[in-house]
């Protein structure tokens, strides 16, 4: 009898790490995908960004700046290693999201234009929730 209780107290402490990486590494790549498309196509200029920004009444180069950052943070959050650096990206990201969505309140742009940057902050939130014990410092 003690042996089944053993074994079923080791299959769950087991279990519950594996599908709290799992979940993390979905959420972060996705969250690091999304963010470097985005990034991407505001240094390619690509896809309506042009008339985002200007429509926000932000100056071209903004785009320059945000889609080379972006694109760091992206390559920042995947590779292995540099857990300080890590922390600094998911703060910038929150920070870029939530000054994207009050934006878009405050130029009057529709509700997804609006959402949709607090659904990246809250990728974001997720995928630093759950990161790994060594990408924490």
């Amino acid at each position: 009898m003690s042996k089944i209780t053993f074994a079923e107290t080791t299959a769950k402490t087991v279990t519950q790490p594996r599908v709290k990486i799992i979940a993390y590494w979905s959420i972060t790549l996705l969250l690091a995908a999304s963010i470097m498309l985005s990034g991407i196509g505001q240094l390619m200029q690509y896809g309506g960004n042009i008339e985002l920004v200007t429509n926000l009444g932000y100056p071209l180069y903004v785009l320059t700046i945000l889609g080379i950052w972006k694109v760091l943070g992206a390559m920042a959050l995947v590779v292995p290693g540099f857990p300080r650096l890590k922390e600094w990206v998911h703060a910038g990201i929150f920070f870029l999201m939530t000054g994207a969505a009050l934006s878009h309140v405050f130029a009057n742009d529709n509700w997804f234009s609006i959402i949709l940057p607090l659904l990246y902050a809250a990728l974001n939130i997720a995928s630093w929730a759950l990161r790994p014990k060594s990408r924490k410092l």
